[in-house]
């Protein structure tokens, strides 16, 4: 027995460090991708973009807008587009409502309102929701009658020049789809939101303009873009066989030789979750999108005539999701690691070391920093919610790589819609109802990581790692952040019910 333990000691270290060092390698690969988009991006940037003069003549137009249950914010949609200056015997507007709120009123009213001033705005209804937000617009095409078709979400807020600002990039006839940058209405409310910005920034100000420009593949974003009907058409239409039905479209088009365009100049505002649970679901269903969108069409991807460039940058684009699993197999490992590779007398060379520090951490560091430079002019002061925006991102390892898996083991779920509040309203308003996004067992292990993280700070400090102490906080603040803020919801939401409740049973008590 003696002499088996060593052994097994032995073999479970080999395991783990082996596990450990392949999950750092292909984050450092991811990270290194990160450089290839930011050298793509300064290299490309100053490149001439599509020709933007006015049209001699505006094209018909469908003006989409999905809604599922978003009573706070429904008006404001329907309002903002219904006045997009754009010649109104060209432009018709569905608002493809499969609510089963009080939405459905709201938005009735609104569309009646409109209608009645002469603007050409429909209401579609649907009994289910076959197909969620795919099947929608799948469903609002058949009656469209544009030639364009423009795509907003219940929490976007076109200006009234967006239409005649974006319709001349369709010059060419090749061109499929053109896509708006995101701009953050409620971009400073909180630290959360200051985050996601961040992490938004860098898609929108660093990789689109860096793909498009280089032509590489790019996608839509499910809103704040504008398609070619006949491309969607030619792409095989809305597909939801997957949760992220614009990646889905936007490949099939592109395989099919449509070209895209991003215009980051034009930017149109919109609302980031407050809430830590709908951000995290709205994660969630973004990561398990991408995954079933690469493992349904990488298999077309490498057998089409595309270069091969294009088709590692495809596959990388589609598979970047899977570093939050080695995230996770990295935070958990990382302790085990750190005692294994003491007591086996591992060393590795200083230069592998930092190699994969340069490409796993800084090229994060230097990618966010290079994109607040890009949409923000005081942006050199934001570089110190970078390391928190690092952070927020080690936190979501946990509900994200529990996504990945769902995707890569087939396990189907719902569209889980984002829930639109309303920034402007007080938190309680929606925090009450069915929009709330409730707190999932994810939680407890993102706080069990927290403490986990603590002890690791703690045995950092107490052995003189100092020089690992800085990024043990990271995580530590990460899961901490996260896990705390999905507790807190749900603290914040049972006080507010039970606030409701009780005013409710006085106001009963008081009338009888």
């Amino acid at each position: 027995m003696d002499m088996t333990e060593p052994s097994w000691h032995h073999a479970l270290a080999v395991v783990v460090l082996t596990v450990y060092f392949s999950s750092l390698v292909l984050l450092s690969c991811f990270g290194g991708h990160r450089y290839l988009m930011l050298y793509l991006f300064y290299r490309h940037r100053r490149q001439q973009l599509p020709e933007m003069t006015p049209l001699a003549e505006w094209p018909t137009v469908t003006l989409q807008l999905p809604v599922f249950n978003e009573r706070y914010v429904v008006e404001r949609l329907i309002d903002s587009v219904c006045r997009i200056d754009y010649p109104r015997e060209k432009l018709q507007i569905q608002v493809l409502d499969d609510s089963t709120d009080e939405t459905q009123a709201l938005a009735r009213a609104a569309v009646e309102q409109w209608a009645l001033r002469g603007i050409n705005v429909e209401y579609i209804h649907r009994d289910n929701r076959e197909g969620y937000k795919a099947g929608a617009l799948e469903n609002g095409l058949k009656s469209a009658t544009g030639e364009f078709v423009a795509i907003f979400d219940a929490d976007f807020f076109p200006e009234p020049v967006v239409l005649r600002r974006v319709m001349p990039a369709f010059a060419k006839p090749r061109i499929g789809m053109v896509q708006m940058r995101w701009e953050h209405l409620n971009r400073n409310a909180s630290l959360l939101t200051r985050l996601q910005s961040i992490m938004l920034d860098g898609h929108f100000a660093i990789e689109h303009v860096a793909r498009s420009l280089s032509g590489r593949f790019f996608n839509f974003n499910g809103t704040a873009g504008v398609w070619r009907k006949a491309a969607i058409e030619d792409a095989g239409g809305w597909k939801h066989d997957t949760l992220t039905e614009d990646l889905d479209l936007s490949y099939r088009a592109q395989l099919r030789g449509w070209k895209f365009v991003y215009l980051p100049a034009l930017a149109v505002p919109a609302e980031l979750p407050e809430e830590i649970n709908a951000f995290k679901s709205q994660q969630h269903r973004w990561t398990k999108g991408a995954i079933q969108t690469a493992l349904k069409l990488l298999p077309t991807i490498w057998r089409s005539r595309i270069p091969f460039a294009l088709k590692m940058e495809a596959t990388t684009h589609l598979t970047n999701n899977i570093a939050y699993l080695m995230m996770l197999l990295v935070s958990v490992l990382m302790l085990p690691a750190m005692v294994m590779r003491g007591s086996m007398n591992i060393v590795i060379p200083v230069w592998v070391d930092a190699a994969m520090f340069l490409a796993s951490t800084v090229s994060v560091a230097v990618f966010y920093i290079a994109s607040q430079a890009q949409v923000l002019q005081d942006w050199k002061g934001q570089w110190r919610y970078v390391p928190l925006m690092m952070s927020l991102g080690i936190g979501l390892c946990v509900s994200n790589a529990k996504a990945v898996l769902e995707a890569l083991f087939g396990v189907q779920s719902g569209f889980v819609r984002t829930p639109k509040t309303g920034f402007e309203k007080p938190a309680t308003t929606w925090m009450m109802g069915d929009y709330f996004t409730k707190t999932s067992a994810v939680a407890a292990l993102e706080m069990a990581l927290a403490v986990y993280y603590l002890y690791i700070v703690v045995h950092c400090a107490l052995t003189g790692n100092f020089l690992t102490l800085p990024f043990m906080v990271l995580f530590l603040f990460g899961f901490g952040y996260v896990g705390g803020l999905s507790v807190m919801s749900l603290v914040r939401k049972r006080q507010a019910t039970a606030a409701v409740a009780a005013k409710s049973t006085h106001e009963a008590t008081t009338l009888s």
